[in-house]
Order: C-alpha cells, then structure tokens, then sequence
C-alpha cells in the first residue's frame, strides 16, 4: 500500500513542486544574467589586420586575389570568413567580451544609430598610420591605401549619425566609451620592408607614425574621449614570412632564446620606445584622461619564449602557409596557390605567416586584460569591472558573463537545495 506523504516530517516534494522550483531557479538565473551590465557601455576601435572585424569585406569584396576574403580563414571559432585576418577571434573580440559587450560591429556593415548600440570598429585590414602621400614624398612606391585619418573620419561621421545636429550630445557617451587606438602603425614599416626600401630610411618613418597616433589621441580626447588603450607594435622578428625573407646564416642575428630575428624585434622596441615617451607627454597634458599603454610586444614574447604555456607547440610557425621551416614559403599563401592546412591550429603561434593564431591572440589578450601588460592596468583603471580584477587572480580566461553566469546558477543550485532539504525534513 503506498504511503502518504501529507505530514510536515516525512516523504519528497511532489515532482511537480520540485519542477517548480526548477522552473524558478532558471527564471532567476536569466533575469540575474540579463541584468549584468557590460564594463563599458561602448568600444570603439581603429588599426589595421590586427583589429579588422570585418570592413575588410566592405572595401575589397570583389577582390578574389585576397584569401581572407574565403575560407580556411575564421574556420576555428566562426566556423567562416568574416573578413578577419585570422583562423577565429582577435584581440579586440576578447576585450569586447570580457567587457560584457558583443563583438564589435564593422563601421561598414551599420546603418542605423542601433546597429552601433555598443560601439563601432573602423579597422581596416592593410591600413596604415601615415597617409600615402607621406610615403611618396619620400620615393617610396605607394598606391592610394587606408589609413588612419580616413578612420577618424567615419568616427565623426558615426557621430554625426548618434547625435543629428550636434555632437555635443555624444558627450556623455564618449566620456564613458573605451577606445582601443590600434594596433595601427605596423603597416607603415611592412609596405616599405617588403618592397625592399632600405631599412635606414625605413627607421625614420617613425617618429612620424608615432606623432600621427599622438595628433589622433589628441582628436579622440577634444571629442570627449576619457580612456584610451594605445597598443604598441609586435615583435615582428617573430613573423615566419620575415623569419623566411630575412634568413640569415649569422647565428648572432637571432635570439638564442626565441629564435626571432634579432635586429628586427630591437626596431619593434624603438617604435614602442617612441610611443610610451609621446604617450606620457600626453598623459602631463590631459590630467583627466586615462591613456593606457598596451604592451603588445612583451604579451606576445611571452608566448614565444615559453609556448608550452599557452598550449602552443609551434610558435613561429603558420598553419595556414605553403610550408617550409615557418609553415610559409615563397610560391603560396594562405588561401592562394597550393597551400597547406594544420590539424590543430590551436598549437601554432601564427595563423598565415603574417598574423597571429586565435590561440596567440587569446594569450596577448589574457596578459592585457590582467593588467600585466598594461600601464597603467586596465583592471584597475576601469574600476567598474570587476570581472578584470578577478581575471587577474584567475589561472584562465573567462569572460565576465561566463563568470557572472556561473555564480548564479551555484547560488541558485544552493538555494533549491536547501528549499528541498527544508520540505524533506521539516
């Protein structure tokens, strides 16, 4: 005979109690998560292939030489091509979904003021710092290319778009936004490296490339901007398509410890050198504003001088490329000609030859947003996000709602325990 289970003491909630609190708990879940809000209520992002999330498309679609453009690229996470220079996400995807933000919209892809509700991206694959009438007037070759001035003019007309008939309306929202300025400048040294324009004269570009991010941060800031994170160059001795142009039989023109190429890591450094003077001058005229110094090349040394780390087994070595002792050679590329594909992109430090794997990327951004690779650290400097202070404690990457997401399911999963614990015994 069954027994009843009507008494205060003894038996089980009913199953139909029980899925009622399950139904409570998911309820409350969801409406905890929908409510976190985002770090930052925008991102706005100018650079180059290192920050493109897509205007790439917009401007050069119809180009078939280019392989970004198709797959093998964005294969690992977007399981696609969507116009980044990449197998999956970048680093400003990272520093958008730690913020609580989605990805970052294309400039070229929006339309309407809600298209760039949490901010916008003008990078541009192949952009430079310096416009090409810069270069020409120095004899170097230069055809007409993106650059930075025509991105801070899509940044003043976005505005023009969120606030019609006056951009002091903005104010309040661009007090408030992030700014990741770069990377930009890398660039203005390939071009001229790779069409073989001595390196002295080379060298002497970069004081102007740097006074051209300056005159920029100083625009954003006459606009409203507050805090800025300006990135420095890679470490582009680490690059396999350099590594295999640049081969040396000197073993002095390595690092022993890496094996990049030594001369050009130390032109890295005088570039960076250059933009952490001017970026403290600037910081001595702008005493309310927070420029953030982000130290891509020491992020990234650190994946290469220890890889195993951070997963990777073949740190100077592309993926996608057409082989040889850097994944790279002269006769194919990624996407073009006879090329090769990895099995696990995941363990290599380079994606093409000349851009970073999803995996290097995460690694740089990890560092970042820490705060080890950032001066002054962004955890600390953006003091309403909490998650950045966590992060720095924590041994992996999570994003803030992933953290956030699971705290409340174990605050929940605690409650409808003791609840049950309570009808059970009580």
């Amino acid at each position: 005979m069954a027994s009843s289970a009507s008494g205060r003491g003894g038996g089980f909630p009913s199953p139909a109690a029980v899925a009622a609190f399950v139904v409570l708990a998911a309820a409350v879940v969801q409406a905890r998560g929908s409510s976190a809000a985002p770090c930052v209520p925008r991102v706005f992002s100018f650079g180059d292939s290192l920050a493109d999330t897509g205007n790439f498309p917009f401007l050069y679609g119809n180009d078939s030489r280019e392989p970004a453009l198709r797959p093998p690229y964005g294969e690992t996470f977007f399981r696609r091509a969507t116009g980044r220079f990449s197998d999956g996400r970048l680093i400003v995807d990272f520093i958008a979904d730690t913020m609580g933000l989605p990805f970052l919209r294309p400039y070229l892809s929006g339309r309407t003021a809600e298209d760039f509700a949490s901010g916008a991206n003008f990078a541009v694959g192949g952009a430079m710092a310096l416009g090409p009438d810069f270069f020409r007037g120095r004899g170097v070759p230069m055809g007409d290319r993106m650059h930075l001035g025509i991105q801070m003019k899509w940044f003043r007309d976005l505005l023009d778009l969120l606030c019609p008939g006056n951009r002091t309306d903005c104010m309040g929202m661009i007090n408030q936004s992030l700014f990741l300025v770069g990377e930009i400048g890398g660039n203005d040294y390939n071009i001229p490296l790779l069409s073989r324009v001595p390196f002295e004269k080379i060298r002497t570009f970069t004081p102007s490339v740097v006074n051209k991010i300056s005159s920029t941060i100083t625009e954003l800031i006459g606009l409203g901007a507050k805090t800025l994170l300006v990135p420095g160059n890679l470490p582009i001795g680490c690059v396999p398509n350099y590594l295999m142009i640049f081969k040396s039989d000197k073993k002095e023109d390595y690092e022993p410890e890496t094996g990049c190429l030594r001369w050009m890591n130390e032109f890295s450094e005088y570039h960076n050198r250059l933009l952490v003077d001017e970026l403290e001058k600037l910081r001595k005229l702008h005493s309310g504003v927070s420029i953030i110094y982000a130290d891509y090349y020491e992020a990234a040394m650190e994946i290469y001088r220890s890889p195993k780390q951070f997963g990777i087994e073949h740190p100077l070595e592309a993926c996608c490329g057409g082989g040889g002792p850097y994944g790279v050679s002269m006769i194919a590329r990624c996407g073009y000609g006879e090329y090769k594909v990895c099995d696990e992109p995941q363990k290599y430090g380079s994606w093409d030859g000349f851009h970073p794997s999803e995996a290097a990327y995460k690694g740089i951004a990890i560092g970042l947003l820490r705060g080890t690779y950032t001066q002054p650290s962004i955890a600390t400097t953006i003091s309403s996000c909490p998650q950045l202070i966590e992060l720095g404690s924590s041994i992996e990457y999570k994003n803030c709602s992933t953290v956030l997401h699971m705290k409340i399911v174990a605050q929940v999963i605690g409650w409808l325990f003791t609840l049950v614990v309570l009808l059970v015994c009580c």
